[in-house]
């Protein structure tokens, strides 16, 4: 009896001293920052060949249910298929629930969770099932539910920190992309005897599609214009760096608007192979003759607000860019401006925001604030614009990019 009990306790202090070494072994392996396949390597060992356990599935969640380590399964189960039954178990249990393959063939379940989120599934069991002793995977169910949470919190740290290294790599390329988007945007409009004129550029995402640009042509005239990409982010933006590099190249050729628009439709048409378009307000103003003249494609027409409290639209020209090619339809209007008008453009950033009650800014709104403070500077009346807006949406957010360009005639 003596030496039976000897032998036991013998055996029992061997099994301890593998798991503290098992224990020992994978702590240093995280330390040492080794891969996930090493890290399931060293897993695999210690439960394959030091404790027994006879057979094993894996399953860890990424953007998918994913088997990344089995072993003593057969051939049939080279493709394995996640189970969703084993989604509705908490704690570890054995396996109740007969549907599938796996549920046939193995007999515990050892759920990972973090908080509420399920991470991986253990599958346990044994291969010679006549055995009449209790199996390695229930015998050492404590100890596996440990080794097991050990690494898949490690392997959950490595898709953390290789996600967050992913992420400050595209925040970083987005700042730089948002820097160079700035250096496309006129610094210097024009305030002087004649002409007033600001600019507001709200982008929904770091980089946007809205874009606005001030071209003089000589001393007394300029070519100015409002465009919208459809769409978000660096795909809208790129494209709209190709239009202000289309407009410049093209502004030394001719100032003919109509030849722009037909030349900046076929650019569009040719390389977003429909898939995107652009509204465009663009406009030549002679401060000699006080001569607008303006074609809109497709954009929220831009408001004249002239010395006589009117307010003119400005909705002449033909559909948005970028859909049909040649374009139908396509004029142009010329109209002189009086002295002490505002023109009011935007992008639909601005009338797409809405409130709590599910209502969009009106363009009557827009009419008010432009009268109220018609008094005031160019840079002033998009500040009003802004501040109403805030006052407006409450709570809710901005869903577009918003530009806003303003100019004052004296």
């Amino acid at each position: 009896m003596a030496n039976s009990n000897l032998k036991h306790k013998t055996t029992a202090n061997s099994v301890k001293d593998i798991k503290l070494n098992a224990l020992l072994e994978i702590t240093k392996a995280i330390n040492n920052n080794v891969s996930t396949a090493q890290l399931l390597d060293i897993y695999q060992e210690i439960l394959e060949n030091k404790l027994k356990v006879g057979k094993l599935v894996l399953f860890s969640f990424t953007t998918e249910w994913t088997c990344i380590l089995k072993y003593g399964v057969n051939k049939e189960y080279n493709h394995l298929v996640f189970e969703p039954e084993l989604l509705d178990i908490k704690e570890i249990e054995t396996i109740s629930f007969t549907k599938g393959n796996l549920s046939q063939k193995f007999e515990i379940v050892i759920p990972v969770y973090h908080k509420q989120t399920p991470l991986a599934f253990v599958l346990l069991g044994d291969i010679d099932e006549k055995k009449i002793e209790m199996s390695s995977a229930i015998k050492h169910l404590p100890f596996i539910q440990t080794l097991t949470n050990v690494m898949i919190v490690a392997i959950e740290n490595k898709k953390l920190y290789k996600s967050s290294i992913q992420k400050a790599t595209i925040q970083k390329e987005l700042e730089l992309a948002q820097g160079m988007q700035k250096l496309l945007f006129p610094t210097d409009l024009p305030h002087t005897e004649e002409i007033e004129m600001s600019a507001f550029y709200l982008p929904h995402q770091q980089v946007g599609g809205d874009y606005y640009d001030l071209i003089w042509i000589n001393e007394v005239e300029f070519v100015f214009c409002l465009a919208d990409v459809s769409g978000k982010g660096v795909a809208a933006a790129l494209l709209m760096s190709n239009l202000q590099a289309a407009l410049r190249v093209l502004l030394k050729y001719t100032q003919n608007l109509t030849e722009i628009v037909i030349d900046i439709n076929q650019l569009i048409c040719d390389n977003a192979k429909n898939e995107k378009f652009i509204t465009l307000f663009i406009a030549k103003y002679n401060i000699g003759t006080r001569k607008l003249t303006y074609i809109n494609a497709g954009h929220n027409a831009p408001i004249l607000f002239n010395n006589h409290n009117q307010m003119v639209f400005l909705d002449k020209g033909c559909s948005l860019l970028g859909i049909v090619n040649p374009l139908q339809f396509l004029e142009n209007e010329t109209l002189l401006v009086s002295a002490q008008s505002i023109l009011f453009a935007y992008t639909d950033g601005l009338t797409d925001t809405v409130n709590s009650k599910d209502d969009n800014l009106s363009i009557k709104e827009i009419e008010n604030i432009l009268s109220i403070h018609k008094n005031a500077t160019s840079d002033n009346i998009n500040v009003a614009m802004m501040k109403y807006l805030e006052e407006f949406k409450g709570e809710m957010p901005f869903t577009d990019d918003i530009a806003m360009l303003t100019c004052k005639f004296f």
